[in-house]
């Protein structure tokens, strides 16, 4: 299988992030790294942070499709977890390099998308209008996030309750009691 070029850029930023922890990513470096040259990534990317977010767009629009086959929300909650586990040390190391702002922008905004998306194709919700509905999926992404930020081997041995729980409070299985 021939891999494109776009796949062989994003493999030399994982390895110029993970092994060569770079701390100020450049096209320079990137082009070097996979055998390129610049107007080769220019052709395919208007600059790194354009290169980012169509990694994210990427991840997002699969793991929507991945978590849609799951069958059901909280299997598809357990699908983003495992992803966003998986993919954290990437995102750590992008998080240490020039580019913290965007990346940090990036994933809330990609993390909201998919929450909105998963919430407008289950019809969750459906009794708030669009607005209300893009605060709650706005709240329930940045609530995740910090949940992730935080996250700790205990964590990981409690995944499935973790996940567990916060299903139930997207779903208002829990709620403050009255």
């Amino acid at each position: 299988m021939t891999i494109g070029t776009e796949e062989l850029i994003v493999q030399a930023v994982e390895r110029l992030l993970m092994q060569k922890k770079v701390k100020k990513l450049t096209v320079k470096d990137i082009v070097e790294e996979c055998g390129i040259t610049r107007q080769t990534f220019y052709y395919h990317f208007r600059d790194i942070p354009d290169l980012l977010k169509w990694v994210l767009e990427r991840n997002t629009d699969q793991l929507l499709k991945e978590t849609l086959a799951q069958g059901n929300a909280e299997k598809g909650l357990r699908c983003l977890f495992l992803l966003a586990l998986n993919t954290r040390p990437y995102v750590e190391h992008g998080l240490r390099t020039n580019y913290r702002d965007e990346i940090t922008r990036m994933v809330e905004e990609q993390l909201f998308t998919f929450f909105l998306q998963v919430a407008e194709r289950h019809g969750l919700y459906a009794q708030c209008s669009h607005w209300e509905l893009k605060l709650v999926m706005r709240y329930h992404s940045q609530a995740v996030l910090g949940i992730l930020r935080s996250w700790s081997e205990a964590d990981s041995d409690d995944l499935d309750h973790i996940v567990h729980v916060v299903h139930q409070l997207i779903v208002g299985e829990i709620s403050p009691r009255q």
